[in-house]
C-alpha cells in the first residue's frame, strides 16, 4: 500500500455522536483503495457504518498463493470490491460486492495443498459473456461469537459456488436465465424424435445462458426407454403407414406430395385408411370361406399391424441418435450457441441413469 492518507473528525466519547472517517490510499501505486463512513470507536457499544471500495488491483502479483491453493498459475486478471458494514448493538451486517475482470489461469501446478474442486470449470461458469465476474454475498452475524469470520464466510461461499460447478453445474449455469437444474435434460414423448413444447422452452434457456458463457462447451447423448419407446414407435410406424395411404390419395386427386409426417387424418377418415394400410400390409390375414381378406374392427387391425412391427435395438439405437440431433439443430436455429460448442456423443448404453420423475426417453446436457 502506498500513499496513504486520510482522516478522522468529529471523534467524541459522547454516546450519540459519530466521527467521519476518510481513508485513501494505493495498492502497487495503481488500484486505488477508499474508506469512508462514520465511527464511534468509544462507544460501550461499537458503531462503524463504513463503505471500502477498492478498484482494478492485478491479480497475476497473487500467482504464487494461487499455484499452492489453487494449483494453476494466475495469467491475468482484475479484482475490485465494494463493501459497505454496518456494526450496530454487536450485530454486523454487511453487503459484499466482487468485481473480477478478465481472471484467467494460466499453466497447471503440481501442489499437494491445492484443491481438488474444479476450479476451471467454476471459472468458466461464474463469468459473463464480457470476462467478468460479478458476485454479491451478504454476511450477517455477531462480533461476540468467537466462531464468526466474515473472511471465512466468504470464502466458504466462494468454495461452494466451485463445488455446486462439480456437483449441479446446470443449477449454477441456469440461475441466471431462470432455468435451473431442469436444464440438464430434454424429454420426449416414447416413439417420437420431437422436441415437445417444455423442451423447447429448457433449449431456448439453455441457448441463452451458454450465450453467457462462451468459454463453456455442452456434450449431448441421447437416449431411450426399451419398453416405451418400442411401443411407442410401433404405434408411430403404423400411423405413418395410415398417412401414407392417406397420401396416395391426394396425389391421386392431384395433390401436392409432401412429408407423410406433415399428413393428417382427420376421425372420420381413419378408418379407411387404416384399412387400405392393413391390407397393405405382407402378413397373412385372416379370410373368409371364400379365401377374401376379412373385414375387422379397427382394434383388431391395429392390433395385428402393431403385432408384426418390429422394432429392435438398431431403431430404438437410432431414435436415440435422432433426439440428440434434433436438439442439436435446435440450439443452432437459436443463433445464441456456435456448431464448435456442441458434440453428440455416444453413450455407453442405450438407457439413461434412473431419475426420479424423469423420463428414460430424453436427451441428456453435459458442461465440457
Amino acid at each position: 500500500m502506498t500513499e496513504i492518507g486520510g482522516r478522522v473528525s468529529g471523534l467524541s466519547s459522547a454516546e450519540t455522536a459519530l466521527a467521519n472517517l476518510e481513508l485513501r490510499g494505493k495498492m502497487n501505486n495503481s488500484a486505488p483503495l477508499e474508506i469512508t463512513g462514520k465511527v464511534n470507536p468509544l462507544k460501550e457499544d461499537l458503531f462503524v457504518d463504513v463503505r471500502t471500495r477498492f478498484t482494478g488491483m492485478d491479480l497475476s502479483p497473487t500467482s504464487p498463493y494461487s499455484e499452492k491453493y489453487v494449483g494453476y498459475v494466475i495469467e491475468k486478471g482484475k479484482l475490485s470490491f465494494d463493501l459497505n458494514y454496518l456494526i450496530d448493538k454487536r450485530k454486523l451486517s454487511s453487503e459484499n460486492k466482487v468485481f473480477i475482470d478478465q481472471f484467467t489461469f494460466g499453466e497447471k501446478v503440481d501442489s499437494p495443498t491445492a484443491t481438488r474442486l474444479p476450479v476451471k470449470l467454476g471459472l468458466a461458469l461464474l463469468k459473463d459473456r464480457k470476462g467478468e465476474i460479478h458476485l454479491d454475498i451478504p454476511v450477517s452475524g455477531t462480533i461476540d461469537d468467537p466462531q464468526f469470520s466474515v473472511w471465512n464466510i466468504m470464502t466458504q461461499v466462494i468454495g461452494n459456488l466451485i463445488a455446486k460447478a462439480a456437483t449441479s453445474p446446470f443449477a449454477l449455469l441456469g440461475a441466471a436465465s431462470g432455468g435451473g437444474e431442469g436444464m440438464q435434460y430434454v424429454e420426449f414423448t416414447p416413439g417420437r424424435a420431437t422436441i415437445p413444447e417444455d423442451g423447447l422452452k429448457k433449449v431456448d434457456a439453455l441457448s441463452t445462458a451458454l450465450s453467457e458463457k462462451p468459454s463453456l462447451k455442452l456434450e449431448i447423448a441421447g437416449y431411450v426407454s426399451p419398453e416405451a419407446d418400442r411401443e411407442g414407435l410401433k404405434q408411430y410406424l403404423m400411423q405413418r403407414k395410415v398417412k401414407a395411404q392417406r397420401l396416395n390419395d391426394l396425389v391421386k386427386k392431384g395433390g401436392p406430395a409432401t412429408s407423410v409426417d406433415e399428413v393428417t387424418v382427420a376421425p372420420e377418415e381413419y378408418e379407411k385408411y387404416l384399412t387400405l394400410a392393413y391390407r397393405a400390409e405382407p402378413f397373412p390375414k385372416p379370410r373368409n370361406f371364400i379365401g377374401l381378406v376379412k373385414g375387422l374392427p379397427v382394434p383388431e387391425m391395429e392390433k395385428l399391424m402393431l403385432t408384426h412391427i418390429e422394432v429392435g435395438e438398431d431403431e430404438l439405437r437410432q431414435l436415440a441418435s435422432q433426439r440428440a440431433n434434433v436438439v442439436k439443430d435446435a440450439l443452432l436455429r437459436s443463433g445464441k450457441v456456435e456448431a464448435e460448442r456442441l458434440f453428440i456423443v455416444e453413450p455407453k448404453g442405450l438407457t439413461p441413469e434412473k431419475k426420479d420423475n424423469v423420463k428414460e426417453s430424453r436427451v441428456e446436457f453435459k458442461i465440457a
